[in-house]
């Protein structure tokens, strides 16, 4: 545990940092090498990479229809019907988010409209790993089902038989995907990117990965007339706010169920109670050892920061510093607490509102910014799926009215073909009226 106020600013720096990621210079160069090899060699590279890495030998990159055929009968009920009600949950929040267009006469004669239009492609990165993820598929498929994206794209690792869950293949169907691919890493945002013989490339590409597929997003991204990407992210993330009132098993419950996701996850505990920190490491180290996920969840526990603060204002200002990807809430009266809360992926208020229900199906996005992106991006969301752009039309009137404006600025930028392009208008307008 540590008292905030006895730092100076450089410790209370390192006391924020996040877990050290991988040596990025040799991950930059292994991902580039990968990129490269998909560029060169197409499809020849995804199967040679998919055999050395997930230990499949495939025949065909994408999944057949057969493979979709009879997914409902085969999956357990009640994890159909858990996979059922998240998707109307974050269906129903996400249709919600639907722009409205925008048309203004901003001088008469004047008319400027803000229009919006789906993606055309996207591209839906799943993450493989000890086990599958339809809350994923579900966040990402949603939003572009509901955005109107005509072609949906996944890709996601297969095992080592050459198949993935039946959980994201019933994920995917729910959502409308008719493509998906069985390829992962690095060499999935490749393909996504420049296209093989198999997969068309993309508009913009999606998802959550490891340090690999992070860097091959950001290097794809960086590509002249390349893919966009939904946004950089780091290891997952929680920062709680807890006031003596807060119940120490929840506390611990969440730092916990962040700490499972990976090694190098980090939780955070900020509080101006020293006995409740001291109530919620016990109870860490008690839940901690009932967890089937335990190894990596103690690793985890490695990166956990305890702070004590003087008030809850510190706290509040610690967690803006930190800028968590999720941050929970358990003090009295935690919404009053919002308005003070400026940096965060998405905010958990309250007791009853575990970080797991937006990891599944409360409605919200899962997709977050992490490793203090929360700073400067947002959370995953209908408009991502979307691109707005403006259209004007003016009238002869209208030019009129703004047109002299228009020449001064130009003359003032010494621009004489902007300014020409008005007056010729104009004056002919003049002689035609």
């Amino acid at each position: 545990m540590q008292r905030w106020s006895s730092l100076n600013s450089n410790q209370q720096q390192v006391l924020l940092s996040r877990p050290a990621l991988a040596d990025t210079g040799s991950l930059s160069q292994t991902v580039t090498d990968i990129v490269q090899q998909v560029c060169r060699n197409g499809d020849k590279a995804l199967f040679a990479l998919t055999e050395r890495f997930d230990g499949a030998k495939l025949s065909s990159l994408k999944i057949g229809e057969t493979a979709m055929q009879g997914i409902e009968q085969s999956l357990k009920l009640e994890v159909k019907r858990a996979i059922e009600v998240a998707y109307r949950n974050i269906k129903a929040f996400h249709q919600a988010q639907y722009p409205q267009d925008v048309k203004v006469e901003t001088a008469p004669g004047v008319v400027c409209e803000l229009k919006h239009s789906p993606l055309a492609s996207v591209g839906l990165y799943i993450p493989g790993g000890s086990a599958p993820l339809p809350s994923t598929v579900l966040m990402l498929g949603v939003s572009a089902q509901v955005a109107g994206c005509q072609r949906k794209v996944l890709c996601t690792p297969p095992n080592k038989d050459g198949e993935i869950a039946l959980e994201i293949r019933y994920a995917a169907k729910l959502c409308g995907i008719d493509e998906i691919y069985l390829v992962g890493g690095a060499q999935a945002i490749a393909a996504l990117a420049f296209g093989t013989e198999s997969i068309a490339k993309v508009d913009k590409i999606f998802g959550p990965g490891n340090s690999y597929v992070t860097e091959a997003k950001q290097q794809v991204s960086r590509i002249p007339a390349g893919p966009a990407i939904d946004m950089p992210a780091g290891p997952s993330e929680v920062l709680v706010i807890a006031d003596t009132h807060a119940n120490p098993i929840f506390v611990a419950a969440d730092l916990l169920s962040q700490a499972e996701h990976g090694a190098d996850s980090q939780a955070v505990l900020v509080s101006d109670s020293e006995s409740l920190i001291e109530a919620v490491k016990l109870e860490v180290t008690k839940q901690l050892a009932t967890l089937s996920r335990q190894n990596i969840a103690e690793q985890a526990v490695q990166h956990s920061r305890y702070i004590l603060c003087d008030s809850l204002e510190q706290a509040f200002a610690v967690s803006n510093a930190y800028a968590p990807e999720h941050l929970i809430v358990q003090i009295e009266n935690a919404r009053d607490a919002l308005p003070q809360l400026t940096n965060a992926g998405s905010i958990f208020v309250g007791k009853w509102s575990p970080e797991s229900a937006g990891d599944y199906a409360s409605g919200t996005n899962h997709v977050l910014p992490t490793y203090g992106y929360a700073r400067n991006y947002s959370s995953l969301g209908l408009a991502d799926f979307m691109r707005r752009y403006t259209v004007q039309e003016l009238s002869y009137q209208g030019l009129q009215n703004i047109g002299q404006a228009i020449m001064d600025l130009a003359d003032a930028e010494g621009l004489d073909a902007h300014r020409q392009a008005v007056a010729l208008r104009l004056n002919d307008g003049e002689l035609n009226q």
